[in-house]
């Protein structure tokens, strides 16, 4: 088990300015991200609008965030697509970089069988020595990445991780007494449940909001201060629902603008937020906002270092921060 493939992991958002990637405003975030405690960030992910960006867009967007993450939080990059051999071929074009692994998902819409599975995720590691953090979320791909599978999977080592985002804690449970995996929760909502279950973490979209928050519910758990973690879990419950109340990355995209954090702009086709699901994001970052901040040694240290860094980046110095912002 790959103890780096643990804790509170956060599938970034891309933010976009006028349909074009702001590295400026991404590099930011993941920025703040690291600062406030995450254990890594996911570049390229669902959350991320990954089906929308071409390659050398997914390139810039992972070059920024390891520019602001070198050595202070390791980056997965997201991995997905319905043809094998294209998914193999685009690991190639990341694997000079300095990444963690990569997280990979079931290839959606064709619905393979297992055995196809299997093979899919064989010929994908078979172009990298890096690990492999499989994905399964049945609900987007159509096909679900059954335990058996995941078994037979895991007895490569190379493959350390799963994010699994099936919806049953059953699974995510089997998956942690049955396989050598690093289980990670990819199910928002279940998280404590998962947690207490035994899962090693999550890959959390909810955890852009207060990601300091969701750093205390993992570290509460593991402390087994486990009326503390579901008070907490509580108080984070209602704005994990309202991010998945519509399509993510909609919601999640409309807080964070509400943050300053970046613009309320998507790809098609995914369109903004709903003016009635922003009134009641407005709600509830208030009500988080009435939370203390929770600093572990890890996210002081990460904050001074981000603190005494370069203020701009070479990937970004054709914005400055104040312009920026100004045009949102």
């Amino acid at each position: 088990m790959d103890t780096c493939l643990h804790g509170i992991w956060v599938p970034l958002v891309t933010p976009m300015h006028h349909g074009e990637l702001d590295l400026s405003l991404l590099q930011r975030l993941a920025d703040r991200m690291i600062a406030d405690g995450a254990h890594g960030l996911v570049v390229c992910g669902t959350t991320g609008e990954a089906p929308q960006l071409d390659l050398a867009e997914q390139s810039a967007a992972l070059a920024a965030v390891l520019e602001v993450a070198h050595k202070r939080c390791p980056v997965l990059m997201g991995i997905g697509g319905s043809d094998t051999f294209a998914a193999a071929s685009r690991v190639l074009e990341f694997d000079d970089e300095d990444l963690a692994g990569y997280l990979v998902s079931t290839p959606a819409y064709v619905r393979p069988s297992q055995e196809g599975l299997l093979r899919h995720f064989e010929t994908i590691a078979d172009a990298t020595a890096r690990p492999i953090v499989l994905y399964n979320v049945p609900a987007r791909t159509g096909v679900h990445l059954e335990l058996a599978t995941a078994r037979r999977l895991a007895e490569r080592p190379q493959f350390a991780a799963i994010k699994e985002a099936g919806g049953s804690l059953q699974q995510m449970a089997d998956l942690v007494q049955h396989t050598p995996l690093s289980v990670l929760c990819g199910d928002d909502v279940l998280l404590f449940s998962a947690l207490c279950g035994g899962a090693h973490g999550a890959v959390s979209a909810s955890a852009h909001i207060r990601t300091d928050l969701y750093v205390q519910l993992y570290d509460l758990v593991r402390a087994q201060r486990l009326a503390e973690a579901r008070s907490l879990s509580a108080r984070l419950l209602p704005m994990m629902q309202l991010l998945f109340s519509e399509p993510n990355p909609a919601p999640l995209k409309a807080a964070l603008s509400m943050q300053g954090l970046l613009r309320d702009e998507l790809r098609l086709p995914m369109v903004p937020a709903t003016a009635a699901c922003r009134e009641k994001l407005a709600a509830a970052l208030e009500a988080l906002d009435s939370i203390p901040a929770y600093r572990t040694e890890s996210s002081t240290s990460a904050s001074s270092a981000s603190a005494s860094a370069s203020a701009m980046s070479v990937a970004a110095a054709r914005y400055s921060l104040a312009h920026a912002m100004a045009a949102i």
